[in-house]
């Protein structure tokens, strides 16, 4: 998710069920990353720590274990380091509730 609607997707056309701005990296992270491919390591991690005090993000965690499918969205031109991913890594359980 991201406070930036997506790039190349018209809103409605989208038939998303949910745009949850709540979970998107902080400001002031977003700012510092500046979608520098050197920051990502430092990236993943403070947006991880993020998530794991983000009530909304705990939400969507109940609701990605019910789902069949979730889509997330990026705004970000690059496809391999961008908050989505970081996400993802997070709703599977590969950080959730983990100290980074």
């Amino acid at each position: 998710m991201d406070r930036l609607w997506p790039r190349g997707v018209a809103r409605d056309e989208a038939r998303i069920d949910a745009w949850i701005k709540d979970i998107a990296p902080s400001d002031g992270l977003r700012h510092w990353y500046s979608h520098d491919p050197k920051k990502w390591s430092g990236f993943r991690t403070r947006y991880l720590a993020e998530l794991t005090q983000n009530k909304a993000a705990a939400e969507l965690c109940d609701v990605a274990r019910e789902a069949t499918t979730i889509t997330l969205l990026y705004a970000a031109k690059d496809i391999a380091r961008n908050n989505a991913i970081v996400l993802r890594e997070f709703l599977e359980g590969g950080a959730a509730g983990k100290e980074n």
